[in-house]
């Protein structure tokens, strides 16, 4: 991949919406995760104002010292690029106090991680309409429009996608072009929505080699037979990517035939 080609041109189509969109700039909330970090280095070289914002949920040390290395260089190296931090874990513990007892502890630790996500997303919001912002997103092709890994309304609810056309191997691809911190590009994926050290393919079920690997399987294209694990992970994939529509397609709107509204 022509690496600086990638970057000027998601730079440049940044910049372009920003404008048309008569916004004062970007908002990025910055996980300590390596797909956080890519964005918030591209919106960084628009020369517009961006806002990096670290929103810990009872977080791993290792993430929030990984998140704010990234935002200390890019203070450094960027004057248009300001931080803040707003610590969400009083919020989140209030809300988990308030919500009923349930039996079903699975479905419980599903929905608060969703939550979490949620509760990122409002802030983000908040922040941006303070300033005037745009909120970008950090969602990469394979979660984005491959498996559906990402929480409606939360981490997917953002005003542009600067990298959901990459692959997770393209992002690191970038990551490396744009000097990203060691510690991100060596660190295990996660969503950090759990509070204990799942990775995203503990999740999953499968890594993201092998979701690139799937979600660009051709039939017709395969040479031999598919081996186990290939079968595995394309089960996988096509079982997300069915499940997933609903975050993926634009939502269904009830049309109402004319006949029947003057009826």
């Amino acid at each position: 991949m022509n690496t600086e080609a990638v970057i000027n041109h998601i730079v440049d189509w940044l910049g372009a919406y920003s404008q048309k969109s008569a916004t004062n700039g970007f908002i990025v909330g910055i996980s300590g995760g390596i797909d956080s970090a890519v964005t918030s280095s591209l919106v960084a070289r628009t020369g517009f104002p961006v806002l990096c914002v670290e929103m810990p949920i009872h977080q791993a040390e290792s993430q929030v010292s990984r998140a704010r290395k990234h935002i200390s260089m890019l203070e450094a190296q960027f004057n248009n690029v300001t931080s803040t931090w707003t610590e969400l874990t009083p919020f989140f513990d209030s809300f988990v106090a308030a919500m009923p007892a349930v039996e079903d502890e699975g479905k419980r630790f599903l929905a608060l991680a969703n939550t979490r996500a949620r509760m990122r997303m409002t802030t983000l919001y908040y922040f941006a309409s303070l300033h005037n912002y745009l909120v970008a997103g950090t969602g990469n092709k394979v979660e984005d429009f491959g498996v559906g890994f990402y929480t409606k309304y939360g981490d997917g609810g953002v005003d542009l996608s600067p990298i959901a056309d990459l692959m997770k191997s393209e992002v690191y691809e970038l990551a490396q072009a744009l000097d990203v911190v060691a510690e991100i590009q060596n660190a295990v994926p996660t969503d950090g929505l759990w509070g204990d050290d799942r990775s995203d393919e503990d999740q999953i079920g499968a890594s993201y080699p092998e979701l690139e690997w799937a979600m660009e399987y051709r039939p017709d294209e395969f040479e031999g037979e598919l081996n186990s694990r290939q079968k595995q992970v394309l089960d996988i994939y096509q079982k997300l990517n069915r499940a997933n529509q609903h975050k993926m397609q634009p939502i269904p709107v009830c049309e109402i035939p004319q006949s029947i509204k003057k009826s």
